[in-house]
């Protein structure tokens, strides 16, 4: 049996952008893009302040850009150091 679609189960309009913002968020965790996730998280607040998994799931995503950022920071200066390497001995 094919599940109805949000918008034939009549909900209320703030409940139906809640859940596509929620699910978007989920999708794009699913493929790494936590940026995105968050913002998709925060408009889902928008539309029903005070929700615990969507505040939850912000905050991981929040965890996840700053420990994706840490990795970025120690990888850059060795990066610079190989190619100032290669430039001075090549």
């Amino acid at each position: 049996m094919a599940t109805k679609s949000l918008y034939d189960q009549g909900l209320p309009h703030d409940e139906i952008m809640y859940r596509e913002h929620f699910q978007r968020g989920n999708d794009f965790c699913k493929i790494e893009l936590f940026r995105s996730a968050r913002e998709e998280f925060k408009a889902a607040l928008h539309y029903k302040p005070g929700d615990e998994a969507s505040k939850k799931m912000e905050e991981d995503c929040e965890n996840q850009i700053q420990q994706d950022a840490r990795k970025v920071y120690i990888i850059i200066p060795i990066v610079l150091v190989i190619i100032a390497a290669v430039i001075l001995f090549v």
